[in-house]
């Protein structure tokens, strides 16, 4: 196992080798299709995710796998270290051309992410964090927001419930991944979804903003776990640290009733 203070680098070099392969298939012509009615996939995808089992595999021997483009293995369970990868989050940026789209990798340790990197080079953009030693996009250590109250709270969206007209929306990237590294870096001040989502989506990102100082929690406030047998979570709520439970509050009956509904 390579020296600790080294690990992250290596994670990284392997996220940008990842980012760098989709990149030279961004904006031409690739084989799509629906691995399930809504969600769709690509070549790239898989191409990545290949690249990314290797690598990291090598890297960590002794780790288990749990990825958007794999087949499930319950072996992992077993693990107290795995990977969660999610090879191109926001595929649908990706196949649109538009820069919204990252690799998502995250070392899980005994249900916790302790490493979290995304790339992100259409945008030229490469996140990472380790757990104690803070978060950075680039060169620059990121910090969540000091916005204190949910009037004027930023939100990565295309339009806001009417209950919720007192946020303003910024630009969102298809990439929840994405999406949650602006609430690190401050670009943005709050990020909730509301239904069923996979652990690969968020594992990297729920790092990163937590290193950035930034609260995030499943949709009803409670603490996000990884390596799950499911492999999901119920929705995440991460937000300026001043304003995570004024949210959690006013989104709760909406999370409570998509739970009831099974979103």
């Amino acid at each position: 196992m390579p020296a600790p203070e080294r690990l992250a680098d290596r994670i990284a070099a392997i996220a940008a080798e990842a980012g760098a392969l989709a990149m030279a298939r961004f904006g031409g012509p690739v084989d799509r299709w629906e691995k399930a009615p809504g969600q769709l996939v690509c070549e790239v995808d898989l191409a990545v995710d290949a690249l990314l089992r290797e690598r990291l595999s090598a890297l960590l021997p002794d780790a288990g796998w749990l990825s958007e483009e794999t087949v499930d293995d319950a072996a992992r369970l077993a693990c107290r270290r795995i990977w969660v990868v999610d090879p191109i989050d926001g595929t649908r940026d990706y196949l649109r051309g538009r820069p919204g789209w990252a690799v998502s990798i995250a070392l899980v340790e005994d249900g916790q992410p302790v490493v979290g990197v995304l790339d992100a080079p259409a945008r030229g953009e490469r996140w990472r964090a380790e757990a104690g030693e803070g978060a950075w996009r680039g060169d620059v250590r990121l910090r969540a927001s000091d916005h204190a109250t949910l009037a004027g709270a930023r939100v990565p969206a295309d339009a806001l419930a009417k209950a919720d007209r007192d946020f303003a929306t910024v630009a969102k990237p298809n990439s929840i991944a994405l999406r949650m590294a602006m609430v690190a870096a401050g670009e943005a001040d709050l990020l909730a979804t509301l239904r069923w989502g996979h652990e690969w989506d968020i594992a990297a990102s729920t790092l990163i903003a937590c290193e950035a100082g930034a609260a995030v929690t499943d949709a009803l406030g409670r603490p996000l776990a990884f390596n799950t047998p499911a492999g999901k979570a119920f929705g995440v709520l991460a937000t300026a640290p001043a304003i995570h439970e004024l949210a959690r509050n006013r989104l709760r009956a909406r999370a409570e009733a998509a739970m009831a509904r099974g979103d």
